[in-house]
């Protein structure tokens, strides 16, 4: 038995052109990186936020002219007649809070546990009303869904974004690597979702103390959002290969998770992207578990339909892929021939 000698050449240095492409390629990444996650909040402000004001409809109309001249475009108002149908508006999640105007002293009503970011804008926003109309006086806020005394800041909701998403590629990647068949793989995915989605609230909501509300919404809430993200890239994988493991992750990671609105609000993201961030799972995700962890579930349909959608679109691939091996097992003769012909 004879062993070949190293060629001179596997010794060699690199040649400079590979490296100055190699070195082009990081900084490409970098760039990109760097774009993804830091663009949304360099660029984030304040537009078409929705917001309710109540009141005689005079004083509406001197709020709304105060509001467009400090801050154009800024928010979406919606105006009702009193205190109760501002804050069921805010129950629903069909606005960020109000300025209450109907009582005769006028107060500041907000929903910290849907923003932070929106609450403090809209508190800042109101400190030129005043009581009988001298402006500069400070007027009462009031926090009709605050975050738990734990987590004030709510820290630990904006923090967990990016675990749901790495937590959703992680089990793709393990389960295409380690398990054969797509029903198996399904599975695992599916009973990741439910174990992960279990352990994430768990944390949340009993370590932190960054969740509220019924910790089995939290934990759905969660899975789903898992579900939603791990059969996505297994869908994605079985279709076309390892190139489908990249192509999902760059969905859920490098657009879906800068564009989530966790750490502010969707509508305070640039432009278009704040709506595109609730079409993919991170941000579904996100506003689900808001939902459940504080509004009682309200406001939860959209972000439910978006990642059943997905879930669904993942599971449809695998099915794809499966029979497509499926088919490549039963007949290799004719998949050789296929492939020889298309070579």
């Amino acid at each position: 038995m004879t062993t070949r000698a190293p060629l001179a050449t596997d010794t060699l240095p690199s040649r400079w052109p590979t490296l100055a492409g190699a070195v082009v390629v990081l900084t490409t990444i970098t760039g990109v990186l760097l774009i993804a996650f830091a663009w949304p909040s360099v660029r984030s402000s304040v537009h078409d936020v929705p917001i309710a004001v109540a009141g005689p409809t005079a004083a509406v109309a001197q709020v709304r002219t105060a509001l467009e001249q400090r801050v154009p475009g800024g928010f979406d108002i919606t105006e009702v007649a009193d205190t109760a149908s501002v804050e069921q508006l805010i129950r629903d999640r069909q606005v960020y809070g109000a300025i209450d105007l109907s009582s005769g002293t006028p107060q500041v009503i907000v929903a910290s546990a849907a923003s932070t970011a929106v609450a403090q804008t809209l508190q800042t926003m109101a400190t030129g009303l005043g009581r009988d109309g001298n402006a500069g006086t400070p007027v009462a806020v009031r926090d009709l869904a605050a975050l738990p005394a734990d987590d004030p800041r709510g820290a630990g909701l904006s923090a967990g974004a990016l675990p749901l998403v790495m937590g959703g590629l992680l089990a793709a990647v393990l389960l295409t690597r380690l398990v054969r068949g797509t029903g198996r793989r399904v599975a695992g995915a599916l009973a990741f979702a439910t174990t992960g989605g279990l352990a994430v609230a768990g944390i949340l909501q009993f370590w932190f103390g960054s969740l509220s509300g019924s910790y089995p919404a939290n934990a759905g809430a969660v899975a789903l959002s898992i579900a939603a993200v791990s059969l996505t890239v297994l869908g994605l994988e079985s279709v076309f290969g390892y190139a489908g493991i990249g192509i999902g992750a760059v969905i859920m990671m490098l657009i879906g998770n800068p564009l989530s609105g966790m750490a502010t609000a969707p509508e305070m993201l640039p432009g278009w992207s704040g709506a595109l961030g609730q079409l993919l799972p991170p941000g579904a995700g996100g506003r689900l578990l808001r939902s459940t962890a504080f509004f009682d579930g309200r406001g939860a349909t959209a972000a439910v339909t978006v990642l059943v959608v997905w879930a669904t679109l993942g599971a449809l691939l695998c099915l794809i892929g499966g029979l497509r091996a499926h088919r490549a097992i039963s007949n290799p003769e004719r998949t050789i021939r296929k492939d020889y012909q298309q070579a």
